[in-house]
């Protein structure tokens, strides 16, 4: 096979890159590991920055974006016995939607059928060679037999565990990396939210997270211990425990019933750097991870594969190859913002029992009641959380 863009990854990042590149006339071939129906199992993010949402129309994949998804204009915040909302609306003129990873996936994977795109699944054994060459090429294994791939370039988007990111040799990449020492207990239950609106809780007890699907879907989370075993929380313990964490007017109309997915998600800052080696550019989980506390890892996937687009578009289109030259630069300077976002997020709610002498839970506290007083701090989290822009 012959290709100008070979595409390591076939979910919404790599998905996305390749119907942006065909709307350039771009050719491209998207491989992918795993299974069409596999990859639209995966339950992931569904909180979709106001920016994203304007990406996601302007390739013409808004239609069910706008008819199934929930906009909302703020989100609260739980403490101290009460809860205060942070107004997006007012505060920056922005919104974010819930609209789901999977339904991302299925608008992307309905557009790319109609396109006749060239998607590959389930192709095993995927090495990258000659990536510093003007002449780099992909192998892998399809149906029990070997395949090659000749392309000008290679785009990574198969996430942190994929074989894009292990091309860059150890010398010339630097990683940076914070691990929590906790995780999320998640389940999913089809009963209504709490709430019209997401709920994030701080407690004496630990974190809370109140989200949702759509109006009859519910995604709910609760900090835990790393080494908690699921099949210790029953969906009763589950129940209990999140109504301790949260205000009593929140939880007078909880409805709770049997859960349909239940997991354990450990929490984790990381990026690495640069972003591109030779013919080789890396993006979302690829490059960066980030704790899903500030709803930022599929949005800031997303986000790099618009400035990749943008990038092959103009050396393909007009010759000019700054934004290829620049893309690692471009691509940091907005992942860092979301990864201390996403810190910020994540140290301001959570418990760190292990390590705290009862100081840091008196920054929280204060920095909670500052939040609650300042229009000026309320209006920094609004414009983070709603997507600072491309």
């Amino acid at each position: 096979m012959r290709t100008q863009v070979a595409i390591i990854g076939g979910g919404p990042a790599g998905s996305l890159l390749s119907h942006l590149l065909d709307d350039e006339g771009i050719d491209n071939v998207v491989l992918e590991q795993r299974s069409r129906d596999y990859v639209l199992g995966r339950i992931r993010a569904g909180v979709i920055e106001h920016g994203t949402a304007d990406v996601l129309r302007a390739a013409g994949l808004g239609e069910r974006l706008d008819r199934e998804g929930m906009i909302h204009e703020g989100v609260g915040l739980a403490f101290g016995g009460r809860r205060l909302r942070v107004d997006f609306a007012s505060l920056t003129g922005k919104y974010v939607m819930i609209y789901g990873q999977t339904q991302i996936q299925e608008d992307l994977y309905e557009a790319a059928t109609a396109r006749d795109a060239r998607f590959v699944f389930e192709a095993d054994d995927v090495a990258l060679h000659d990536i510093q060459s003007e002449s780099p090429w992909v192998t892998c294994t399809i149906d029990g037999a070997s395949e090659r791939l000749d392309c000008d370039f290679v785009a990574g988007c198969d996430g942190s565990h994929g074989v894009s990111p292990t091309v860059i040799p150890a010398g010339a990449r630097r990683t940076f990396t914070r691990d929590y020492p906790f995780g999320w207990l998640g389940i999913l239950s089809e009963t209504a939210p709490i709430d019209e609106e997401l709920i994030y809780a701080n407690h004496e007890r630990g974190f809370a997270l109140c989200s949702m699907r759509h109006a009859h879907l519910s995604r709910y989370y609760v900090q835990c211990r790393l080494k908690d075993d699921i099949e210790d929380w029953s969906d009763d313990r589950f129940w209990s425990e999140l109504v301790s964490r949260l205000p009593a007017e929140a939880t007078a109309d909880l409805e709770t019933g049997p859960s349909i997915e239940k997991s354990i998600t450990p929490l984790r800052s990381f990026v690495a750097e640069p972003m591109q080696w030779g013919r080789l550019f890396l993006a979302g989980d690829a490059a960066h991870t980030v704790p899903p506390t500030g709803a930022k890892g599929l949005n800031l996937a997303l986000g790099d594969v618009v400035y990749l687009s943008w990038a092959f578009r103009d050396h393909y289109h007009r010759a000019d190859d700054r934004g290829l030259e620049g893309y690692s630069d471009r691509a940091l300077l907005r992942a860092w913002k979301s990864v201390r976002f996403s810190w910020w997020m994540t140290t301001l709610l959570h418990r760190f029992p292990e390590t705290d002498d009862g100081f840091d839970r008196r920054l929280q506290q204060t920095e909670l009641e500052y939040l609650a007083s300042s229009r000026a701090a309320q209006q920094s989290l609004a414009e983070n959380y709603v997507g600072l822009p491309l």
